[in-house]
């Protein structure tokens, strides 16, 4: 994992941790059963679900895992419940003198195996998206572009739209580096990719392409269309300069933005190559403005 962000591999390692403290849980349980001593509280208590260290961890980090697969999150947290109701049952009866019923026990084992295959499935997904993600800004990578393309392209063919590509570049952003520094410079990026997020449409995919330049996908029913939404891009990284601790001024910040209309089954790198050239005919025109590079 040596290659991932510090957040992520926190991640995971509190994953694996808050697991194997369930697996510490169900030993208590196993002693319950042989030795017919109290397996705690945190086992027959009715929100034992929420008592244990897993149900705290992921009750914790449920809007991570929300965003990845919300119906599984949902079916964990549903399996898990079960499996404490289940054996919280099991352990009563044999604490009372009685054995266990078999259903219970059924549910116990069903309940506890899914819940792992999903635990696995959720780790398994999130070093993938750990991967294909810029750990900075939390944006997909370039390496992910050329589905989303082929994907836009199917689309804007079934509705009879159009589909532009679009290269965003920040503004003088070395001097915010060279004056502030690179952490201040990092926050920024994280500011810029925020403000642009936070007027994107669904069909909209933003990407980080690579140091201060981010690439979108627009699906637009017009070029007009296309002419509105660049603008209104520019004018909300223009409109939202980043606060400073304490008296500091904020930082403003612009960006210029090339766009180009995809031709019929053109490939993504060609492109991109003519949003390049409308991106650098905007910076020539003085920067903080869009820039269309018509067929």
């Amino acid at each position: 994992m040596s290659s991932l962000s510090g957040k992520t591999r926190h991640f995971i390692i509190e994953l694996d941790a808050a697991v194997e403290a369930h697996m510490d849980w169900s030993r208590r349980v196993m002693r319950c059963a042989v030795l017919r001593a109290s397996p705690g509280e945190d086992v027959l208590a009715n929100e034992a679900h929420m008592l244990c260290r897993f149900g705290y961890w992921f009750a914790s980090q449920r809007s991570d895992f929300d965003k990845l697969d919300a119906q599984k999150a949902q079916q964990v947290e549903v399996v898990h419940q079960a499996m404490h109701d289940a054996i919280r049952a099991i352990c009563a009866s044999i604490l009372a003198g009685q054995p266990g019923a078999a259903s219970d026990l059924a549910v116990f084992e069903e309940s506890q195996s899914e819940l792992t295959g999903l635990m696995a499935g959720f780790k398994t997904q999130f070093l993938s998206d750990a991967v294909c993600n810029d750990p900075l800004t939390g944006l997909p990578l370039r390496y992910g572009i050329e589905d989303e393309f082929v994907q836009a392209q199917k689309a804007v063919r079934r509705e009879h739209t159009q589909l532009y590509v679009a290269m965003i570049d920040v503004d003088h952003f070395k001097r915010i580096n060279d004056q502030y520094g690179h952490t201040v410079g990092d926050s920024a990026l994280r500011h810029l990719t925020d403000s642009l997020t936070g007027v994107l449409r669904p069909n909209e995919p933003l990407f980080r392409f690579g140091g201060e330049e981010f690439l979108m996908l627009m699906q637009c029913p017009s070029r007009e269309a296309a002419t509105i939404a660049a603008n209104r891009l520019v004018e909300q990284v223009r409109n939202s300069p980043m606060a400073m601790v304490g008296d500091a001024q904020p930082i403003k910040m612009t960006i210029t933005l090339g766009l180009t209309r995809v031709r019929q089954d053109e490939f993504l790198d060609d492109a991109v190559a003519r949003a390049d050239l409308a991106l650098y005919a905007g910076k020539r025109s003085g920067r903080d403005c869009y820039v269309i590079q018509d067929d």
